[in-house]
């Protein structure tokens, strides 16, 4: 990202610069924040993680945060601008909840922050966080009891529709608990490389060279690093193929699927790679595996990864999941993965801006996609063989109600429970593997298994 140089050393300008970009663009925050760090800027340490505080942080809690800027600006704050709210949002999140942070200091930075970023508007910012500190302390929240909607919108940080879907599922203290995991900062977890090495002894070696490690509780091939002397991002053993990062809840999709050596298997809807390189380390690198995928960019980046991590069975090819003339032409599979595009509202710990960015409209398009997606890769499935749909969502429109629609207009599959190695926690009574923020400490996905007759 190329970065005005007035904002090259200043963690809180270069916060709001990544900010007005995820709001402008619909972008998400962490490719944002990664170009910016791996710039080499801002210099120092404490500077590099203040900026991964004040974006993440102020993404979690933009909820309260609008709730208390619309309370002390005293003009009409849908006109506020964009670019001056999240300078505002920025001040009071630091102001809320940095406490080695003096409120003043939150202050001085956001006004010299406009005079870079919002010239003229300096003034103005001032006079709304002035307002602020004088006034947070008798702030009144809607109350819990009679409007509990609005109060989870506003104390916990989410969009009233969403959770007014929410309370509507799965019931008010589920949505609380649901809403609260979601402002939570998630662990770093990894997944080793089981075709180099082993758990045991990457918990050895990341021990050995500092780092307070322990083993994931669900997924088998997990490690979750705890306190790091170096950025974790940074490990030369990821770059060798050792580790990859991914959440436990995504390691055991694969596990879900459960490929043999030997076997033909088709993951659909690839992305860049990291349930495909799995499924090779659970094959042993025996049978074939076809990653296909309708962007040429993530298929160079799925072989670049395959590569390092000596994936040896995986090829490649260019097809659009969505068109049932380009799917069939790649032939039939013991084992096919669908894991669908979706809302990913189960990664909102790790993605704060999906909830902002995503609608009631835009939720509603994702069924019909996906079961376009899974028709077509029913075709791919030779008979006997089976069907794994997976989302990272905890919507029950994007999981039950697809598998649903799709059994009903395919009666030659039908639900099959998983296999014994995925953790019995994570399977509902009707067979669907499923996990939540609050309930697994995982991202929330979402898995059917179909065997077709």
């Amino acid at each position: 990202m190329r970065l005005p140089p007035s904002l090259k050393d200043s963690p809180r300008a270069l916060a709001v610069h990544i900010l007005n970009r995820v709001d402008a663009e619909g972008a998400y925050a962490e490719p944002l924040l990664d170009s910016v760090l791996s710039s080499g800027r801002p210099r120092a340490e404490a500077d590099r993680a203040l900026l991964t505080f004040l974006v993440y942080g102020t993404l979690r809690t933009r909820g309260l945060l609008d709730f208390l800027i619309d309370r002390f600006y005293r003009g009409n704050p849908a006109t506020l601008d964009p670019g001056v709210r999240n300078i505002l949002r920025v001040a009071l999140y630091q102001v809320r909840f940095a406490e080695k942070i003096p409120a003043y200091a939150a202050v001085d930075e956001a006004v010299g922050t406009a005079k870079r970023l919002a010239p003229g508007r300096d003034k103005l910012v001032n006079a709304i966080l002035r307002n602020a500190l004088r006034g947070l302390e008798g702030i009144e929240f809607p109350d819990p009891d009679s409007d509990p909607v609005g109060h989870l919108c506003v104390a916990l940080s989410h969009p009233r529709w969403l959770v007014e879907r929410w309370i509507g599922s799965f019931g008010l203290e589920e949505a609380r608990a649901l809403c609260r995991a979601d402002n939570e900062i998630p662990p770093f977890t990894l997944r080793v490389n089981s075709l180099k090495t082993s758990r045991a002894k990457m918990l050895e070696r990341l021990e050995r060279e500092g780092f307070e490690v322990r083993a994931t509780a669900l997924s088998p091939d997990g490690i979750i690093l705890a306190k790091t002397p170096a950025p974790p991002r940074d490990l030369p053993e990821i770059a060798d193929g050792l580790l990859l990062i991914q959440d436990e809840a995504s390691q055991l999709i694969p596990h879900l699927l459960a490929p043999r050596s030997g076997e033909r298997v088709l993951d659909l809807c690839a992305g860049s790679g990291g349930k495909t390189t799995h499924l090779a380390a659970l094959m042993e690198n025996g049978g074939e595996i076809v990653a296909a995928d309708n962007r040429q960019a993530k298929l160079r980046a799925l072989e670049s990864t395959a590569r390092r991590w000596g994936a040896l069975a995986v090829r490649t090819a260019i097809v659009d999941a969505t068109d049932p003339n380009g799917t069939v032409r790649l032939g039939t599979f013991d084992r096919v993965l669908v894991d669908a595009p979706c809302s990913g509202l189960g990664t909102l710990r790790r993605n704060p801006e999906i909830r902002w960015h995503l609608t009631e409209p835009g939720l509603a398009e994702m069924p019909p996609l996906q079961g376009r997606i899974l028709a077509n890769a029913a075709a791919c499935v030779r008979p006997g063989g089976t069907l794994l749909y997976s989302t990272c969502s905890v919507m029950p429109e994007e999981n039950d109600g697809v598998v649903a629609a799709f059994l009903e207009a395919h009666p030659d599959f039908s639900p099959h429970r998983p296999p014994p190695a995925v953790p019995a926690g994570t399977v509902g009574a009707e067979g669907y593997f499923r996990t939540f923020p609050h309930r697994h400490g995982t991202d929330g996905f979402f898995g059917a298994l179909l065997v077709r007759r």
